[in-house]
């Protein structure tokens, strides 16, 4: 039985895919089925993919579906979907293009969730070119009152604070095996049971939020989420986003996503005023418009 089924989706980043490839094809210890889904990059990402490493599966798009979109092609393609588990690679593997493996860091983790039958999905520790913590690697949920603290600064200001600290758990130890509510879908490692139970990744968000969303319903679901810094893997980080006007955007879109989905209903009315307010004034006009004249859906899964 296959340990992983991975998917990357890759956007004009051909150099740092090649390297992640390369990094995940030197892997020692687990049996894997990789699948590249190209978001139409101009760089020629697929065809290095498809020159260097036939191996991978590729799906080369003629349009940007986004992540979660182009995430759910490659699970698709590897089986993964809603009730299924027969024939299926134990694990499933977001791994983003910009990403670089040890030659352990598949094993280990597979072995980490081995250990423990309830974890649902977990991370590793992720490192910036510099050595420091990708703060994104473990986080809380952005629920009203974290979201809050974030918008108003108090997550900067008392980041040591477990309650003001909670987005980023920066008042934890960074080499703390911890139970967390996500990890980054820089790197997020799914048990296919999970998969099972709650579907796909929701394809209202277009980039961010996507992997809070997930593990919002795996952790809904009952399963663990946890994060193993015994484990290290770079993370070059916003290699694709920092090309885009769009990205910014699209991170304030996805917390109004994710808001109106999973919190709204039940946020007092001066919060959630406070939350809009928030939106709009970081978001910007695209953020004002959908407010005023709602068109994104609450999310199929």
């Amino acid at each position: 039985m296959t340990d992983l089924g991975i998917v990357i989706v890759s956007w004009n980043t051909r150099e740092l895919l090649r390297k992640c490839l390369q990094s995940v094809f030197a892997s020692e210890g687990v049996t894997s089925q990789v699948v590249v889904v190209d978001n139409a990059s101009s760089d020629g990402s697929a065809e290095m993919v498809r020159a260097e490493f036939p191996q991978a599966m590729l799906i080369a798009n003629t349009d940007n579906v986004g992540y979660p979109a182009g995430n759910n092609l490659g699970l698709r393609l590897l089986g993964y979907e809603r009730g299924k588990l027969d024939g299926l690679p134990r694990y499933a593997l977001l791994l983003n293009p910009d990403t670089e493996l040890p030659p352990a860091a598949l094993r280990d983790m597979v072995a980490f969730m081995d250990a423990d039958p309830r974890i649902g999905a977990a991370g590793p520790k992720l490192v910036l070119p510099d050595g420091s913590l990708d703060l994104a690697c473990r986080r809380g949920f952005p629920t009203p009152a974290v979201s809050a603290y974030r918008m108003v600064g108090l997550s900067k200001l008392f980041p040591r604070s477990p309650r003001f600290g909670r987005y980023n758990m920066t008042y934890l130890d960074p080499d703390q095996v911890t139970e967390v509510d996500s990890v980054v879908g820089a790197y997020m490692q799914v048990r296919r049971e999970a998969i099972a139970e709650v579907g796909l990744m929701d394809e209202t968000f277009f980039m961010y939020g996507e992997d809070l969303d997930w593990a919002y319903r795996v952790k809904k679901a009952g399963w663990t989420i946890w994060y193993n810094p015994a484990v290290t893997v770079l993370h070059v980080k916003r290699a694709a986003s920092r090309q885009s006007r769009r990205a910014q955007m699209e991170f304030y879109r996805a917390m109004l996503i994710f808001y109106r989905k999973h919190y709204r209903a039940t946020t007092p009315l001066w919060l959630h005023s406070l939350i809009l307010t928030g939106l709009m004034l970081f978001g910007g006009k695209p953020i004002w418009n959908e407010i005023r004249n709602p068109t994104i859906p609450s999310g199929a899964p």
